[in-house]
């Protein structure tokens, strides 16, 4: 049995642990969560009292008793976390995003080559994405024109996510933009490929220094065909978190209302229709309402993947070259570089960004 070690016992550390947890109970890996550990000693005793596992006083502590390491601190914490785990030859999983600025991204994506690693940009095992990047590769439609994508969330220092820490530029390193947005910009780059130029504008609104709360960036690509991404964060309570994507190619447009399941809507000359996703069928398996079972299956999945390749490894020190995790930290260090462009040409009025 692999022994999960849980680094960061907030909001989103709170989410894995009750995914790791469900799948465990479920029978569904062969590994459990065994230690906890938080700069808030109440917060790791929490979720090791409802969710598994022992509150570990130290990080140090928490290494030497487990086998792989979730690392789902405030983003300036990941680096010292996953230098730590990565020092023992420890597996990680990594939230995004990797970290504040891409300097310290650049550095965390180092240490996590050195192990098998797997980095939570989950929108890439969505169903209705991975259904779109696979339409939009075979080709049938032609090709990409533009994209468009909206993502917007309340601003998540409050409510179900309690975040404080993301009103402080040197916990979070940015806003919308590197906080949820890394999320779009990935997709966007794994459909619709690189760009070779970034142009951006950003807003503060709400008073907190060096965190944007609204943006609008324009991604152009070498073919001429562009992508825009409008991200916000605004302060209706009763909408959660909400992205649309539309894709128009020159004999179809595509688009979805839902970052998980979809549909994805298909309309050509032909008319419209719908291409259809399921949760994976052993969701069913979990103890909780299908709605929570549903939404938890989106942090659920990717990490029963990244456990099930490292048990198959048969070694719980695996070599570092062994690719077991999707996606890893290229693929992030890539999503880092773009948020970078964005930001660099919103500080200079919008300036178009080559990029290199």
């Amino acid at each position: 049995m692999i022994r999960i070690g849980l680094v960061g016992c907030g909001h989103i550390g709170t989410v894995h642990a009750v995914a790791l947890q469900q799948l465990t109970d479920a029978e569904l890996i062969d590994a459990r969560l065994t230690a906890t550990f938080d700069d808030d000693p109440d917060r790791a005793a929490k979720v090791a009292r409802h969710q598994g596992g022992e509150p570990r006083e130290t990080l140090e502590e928490l290494l030497d008793a487990v086998d792989a390491v979730w690392v789902c601190t405030w983003t300036a914490g990941h680096l010292a976390a996953v230098e730590a785990a990565a020092d023992r030859g420890l597996p990680i999983f990594c939230e995004k995003p990797l970290a504040p600025d891409l300097a310290t991204a650049t550095s965390v994506a180092a240490a996590l080559e050195r192990v098998p690693h797997q980095v939570g940009l989950v929108l890439r095992w969505a169903p209705v994405f991975r259904n779109l990047a696979g339409v939009v590769a075979s080709g049938e439609h032609g090709r990409v024109l533009a994209a468009v994508m909206r993502d917007d969330q309340y601003f998540p220092v409050q409510g179900m996510y309690g975040s404080t820490w993301r009103a402080d530029v040197e916990h979070a390193g940015g806003g919308t933009v590197i906080e949820h947005s890394i999320h779009d910009v990935d997709v966007l780059r794994w459909t619709l490929g690189d760009p070779v130029e970034v142009s951006a504008r950003t807003a503060s609104r709400f008073g907190y220094s060096g965190i944007e709360d609204t943006a609008v960036a324009t991604f152009a690509f070498a073919d001429d065909s562009v992508a825009q991404l409008t991200s916000v964060w605004h302060q209706v309570l009763s909408r959660e978190s909400s992205r649309r994507l539309e894709v128009f190619c020159e004999k179809a447009v595509l688009w979805t209302d839902d970052d998980y399941l979809g549909p994805l809507h298909v309309q050509t000359d032909d008319g419209e229709h719908l291409i259809e996703s399921e949760a994976p069928s052993w969701s069913s398996r979990f103890t909780l309402p299908a709605v929570y079972a549903k939404a938890l299956a989106q942090y659920a999945e990717p990490s029963k993947a990244f456990l099930d390749s490292l048990s198959r490894l048969g070694t719980r020190r695996a070599p570092a070259a062994t690719p077991v995790g999707h996606p890893r930290a290229g693929d992030a260090l890539a999503a880092h570089r773009l948020v970078d462009l964005v930001y660099r040409s919103a500080a200079d009025g919008g300036v178009p960004k080559s990029v290199n």
